[in-house]
């Protein structure tokens, strides 16, 4: 089996403190607008809470920003991650239209659209994400997959997530306390 980069997700102690977004958008010099990580928040009723989750690329099994892209512009590299080629991009947004996640991101400005390589460079280099190493909480995790799911238990949807039957991203979500079984 190749290998798989991925995410753990602790939701559980996640607080929203929004510190991998901000370290990302400046690690990428993303243009104003575009977010390629997010920190989502949640309210619930019953029981009552508020939750956050910190999300971005989750470099699935079965992209289909990589299976939806007429230009080519995606590939699945060695290790897992689904890098895009920034030069292929022909604007069409049909990337941003097939992934489940919203993950890729259109700048009107340039005519284009672009998302979270996993940092590739710094990986080269032996180093983490620049979100995972921010995370002052510790909250995001980054590693062979499957090493992430012997060490980390988890899921890889909740009831706010598209189906993770769709793409079989790799990530694995400790759940806040509302959104466990």
């Amino acid at each position: 089996m190749a290998k798989q980069v991925g995410f753990y997700i602790n939701m559980a102690n996640c607080y929203g403190c929004q510190t991998c977004m901000v370290a990302c958008k400046s690690e990428q010099k993303t243009a104003p607008g575009v977010q390629w990580r997010k920190v989502r928040k949640f309210d619930t009723e019953n029981p009552a809470s508020h939750a956050t989750i910190s999300m971005g690329c989750n470099h699935c099994k079965n992209p289909q920003c990589l299976l939806n892209c007429p230009a080519g512009a995606y590939t699945r590299l060695d290790n897992g991650i689904v890098y895009q080629d920034h030069s292929k991009c022909i604007g069409c947004r049909m990337c941003v239209m097939a992934c489940p996640y919203g993950v890729p991101q259109y700048d009107p400005e340039e005519g284009k659209t672009s998302k979270c390589s996993y940092c590739k460079e710094r990986i080269e280099q032996g180093l983490e994400p620049r979100c995972v190493e921010a995370c002052p909480g510790g909250n995001l995790v980054a590693g062979d997959i499957e090493e992430l799911k012997a060490k980390y238990s988890g899921v890889q949807e909740l009831p706010i997530t598209p189906s993770a039957s769709i793409t079989n991203p790799a990530i694995i979500i400790n759940p806040a306390k509302a959104f466990k079984k």
